[in-house]
């Protein structure tokens, strides 16, 4: 059995949402302290008091929702003798499952994330469906239905070798 699990560890991912969350909780916090603290007009027609800590709140809670789904995100993929499985979790609960009569033929390939996909996460291309966490190389699966999908992988030479170990027959 080949299992990969794979995570959204990337330095800039967590730089952009660190940066973008304390530039615009800032933001709030000093309008907070203008308002209340100082009791400064914001505008012509400003919130109230209560109205701008429960928006100051709710942008805090989106933030640290964002940060909590980066940081449990995961992708697994596993090979094993009765098919290819995956789950992008917290997408999805359960894994999806294909077995291999169900798989007309599968390829190790190169991609574009931003171009084929517009990026990284759980994609819709011109290839199908993508479930990629960072990099550019992947497992393109082509289903018998005609349907394909992409799962994203870090360790290329390691799929490739299970699979050719273990199903020399044409997938």
């Amino acid at each position: 059995m080949y299992k990969e699990t794979q995570r959204f560890k990337q330095a800039w991912i967590w730089v952009i949402l660190s940066l973008a969350g304390l530039l615009i909780l800032g933001f709030f916090g000093y309008d907070i302290y203008e308002q209340i603290v100082l009791k400064k007009k914001l505008s012509n027609n400003p919130v109230s008091d209560t109205e701008l800590i429960v928006i100051f709140l709710i942008v805090f809670l989106f933030f640290l929702f964002l940060i909590a789904l980066f940081a449990f995100a995961r992708l697994t993929t596993v090979i094993d003798k009765t098919g290819i499985q995956f789950r992008f979790f917290p997408f999805h609960m359960r894994y999806k499952q294909y077995a291999w009569d169900q798989i007309a033929k599968y390829e190790l390939i190169g991609y574009h994330p931003i171009k084929d996909y517009g990026g990284w996460g759980i994609r819709f291309g011109k290839m199908g469906k993508a479930y990629t966490v960072s990099g550019n190389k992947g497992l393109q699966v082509h289903l018998k239905s005609g349907k394909r999908f992409l799962l994203g992988t870090q360790n290329v030479e390691e799929v490739k070798t299970y699979l050719s170990q273990h199903f020399k027959h044409s997938h």
